[in-house]
């Protein structure tokens, strides 16, 4: 139950984030469908942890506030003794979550945001208002300049008013706004099918301009003029037929999505991580073999190719330096040598530059699937340590429902999903060892269950509000003490 509101609660943050790509667009209900459902596949892994941890605080919470954990160790059964079957379960849980993140979850990735994408990159519906031009047909530009709103039932659709309709050619010799329709009055509407949009038109006038590519007049400069044609036709009934292919959703090749480290399961993952970082390492190795273009005399002879070109040079410079020999030489000019040792540096420098924003890149693609990788065990395994801090915690708050439970779980989930993010993003940037980063929630968390279940084996009072009010009482009691101590030296040192 309360996976399910969970999985909920995230669908309807998805529908808020993207409900700008939603409206206005002809999405049926069967797409619509789909598309909560993949999602809500790929909320589960996210959602278990949460899950695990709300429903073991709400359990353990409600035994404790109706005192059958109090009976249950005056019969003899300590605390983990009566978590050990939902442990086993959890256990279960966890294995669940971990094929459930190689197995279901790519596939679900790949269904989900592919399918997300064709509704995104869809055009929204037709929708015309007074007096704008819609633009959003290809080849069309439309303006009413009144709607008058019909019987919502007819197939007729609503009466226009005031119709100016452009048909842009997009090819050919005659391309622009070569043709223009006006018209008294008219009625748009699908056929049933919506693959096509109708205009009945009346009343109205045709007007276009045909260019003849043989009928060339030249002017006085023996510029060349093509002559045109331009034709009026007038109508009283005229239908316009458009194609809607452009609107609504067409499938995208979902080969076109299947790079992204989501998209894969834990082989594919650790083949391409190693493709990835022999792809790096030669990348790395070739950067000093095509950095010797850029120079012209440290590097240009070097390697098994040049190297008798190298020894022939060496023979070459006999006085001084090969430097300074090669700046007294009559055949170079020192005005010469600067502009072009400076353009040589320059181009060096952008080189290295660049080779060093792509390696970068290439480093943190590797770190990305890296990350994945142990993404589909850290999310398991964080099912377990929720229920460890989950248990013993509503054990030693004594308090069930979806009260004090659900504000518990939401710190622990939101610290839990913090933690994730920092520890994702630092070791993304190389800030820290991949594992590291991978791991660092689980392993900061993992011993904060541990201590609360230590503490909810020895009947701690963590939460009790009776411990802290004593507890504060003592303190006061002890400075109140200090302070009458501290007054009473001043007053012998006073009458001394």
């Amino acid at each position: 139950m309360t996976l399910c509101v969970v999985i909920f609660i995230f669908l309807m943050r998805l529908l808020m984030f993207y409900i700008d790509d939603f409206v206005s667009k002809d999405v049926d209900l069967v797409t619509f469908g789909r598309l909560l459902f993949f999602f809500s596949l790929l909320t589960i892994p996210t959602a278990l942890p949460l899950a695990t941890l709300l429903s073991s605080l709400m359990t353990y919470g409600n035994l404790g506030e109706f005192f059958e954990l109090t009976a249950m160790k005056s019969a003899g059964i300590s605390l983990t003794r009566a978590m050990r079957p939902l442990l086993i379960v959890a256990v279960f849980i966890s294995g669940f979550s971990f094929w459930f993140n190689n197995i279901v979850s790519p596939w679900a990735n790949l269904k989900g945001y592919s399918l997300l994408y064709d509704i995104k990159t869809a055009k929204a519906t037709l929708s015309l208002k007074e007096g704008i031009f819609y633009n959003d047909l290809p080849g069309y530009s439309i303006k009413v300049d009144r709607k008058i709103t019909t019987d919502p039932n007819s197939t007729t659709g609503d009466l226009l008013k005031g119709l100016v309709i452009y048909k842009h050619a997009t090819s050919g010799v005659e391309s622009g706004n070569r043709e223009v329709i006006l018209a008294d009055s008219g009625r748009m509407y699908t056929d049933k099918d919506r693959s096509y949009l109708v205009f009945e038109l009346y009343n109205g006038n045709d007007y276009q301009e045909q260019s003849d590519p043989n009928n060339v007049s030249y002017a006085s400069n023996g510029t060349p003029n093509q002559q045109a044609q331009f034709i009026r036709n007038s109508f009283k009934h005229y239908k316009l037929v458009i194609s809607l292919e452009s609107f609504g959703i067409h499938r995208t090749d979902e080969q076109q999505f299947e790079y992204h480290e989501y998209m894969k399961n834990l082989g594919e993952l650790s083949y391409l991580t190693d493709s990835l970082k022999k792809d790096y390492r030669s990348t790395s190795l070739n950067v000093a073999n095509s950095s010797r273009q850029y120079y012209s005399y440290q590097f240009k002879n070097e390697g098994p190719a040049g190297v008798v070109a190298a020894a022939m040079a060496a023979k070459k410079i006999a006085a001084g330096p090969w430097v300074d020999s090669v700046l007294a030489s009559k055949k170079f000019q020192k005005q010469e040598l600067v502009p072009a040792a400076l353009s040589q540096a320059q181009s060096v420098l952008s080189y290295a530059s660049s080779n060093v924003v792509y390696l970068q890149e290439k480093q943190r693609q590797v770190y990305k699937y890296e990350l994945e990788t142990h993404h589909k065990f850290t999310q398991a395994i964080s099912v377990f340590i929720m229920f460890l801090i989950g248990a013993p915690l509503g054990a030693i708050i004594k308090k069930g429902g979806f009260g004090l439970p659900v504000l518990v779980s939401i710190i622990f989930f939101i610290l839990l999903y913090v933690l994730t993010l920092n520890g994702d993003k630092f070791a993304k940037d190389g800030v820290l060892w991949v594992p590291i980063g991978a791991w660092m929630a689980n392993g900061l968390l993992l011993p904060v269950g541990l201590y609360f279940m230590y503490q909810a084996r020895h009947d701690s009072r963590l939460f009790d509000k009776d411990v802290y009010i004593i507890a504060w009482d003592k303190l006061k009691a002890l400075i109140s003490k200090q302070r009458a101590a501290n007054s009473q030296q001043r007053a012998v040192n006073t009458e001394q």
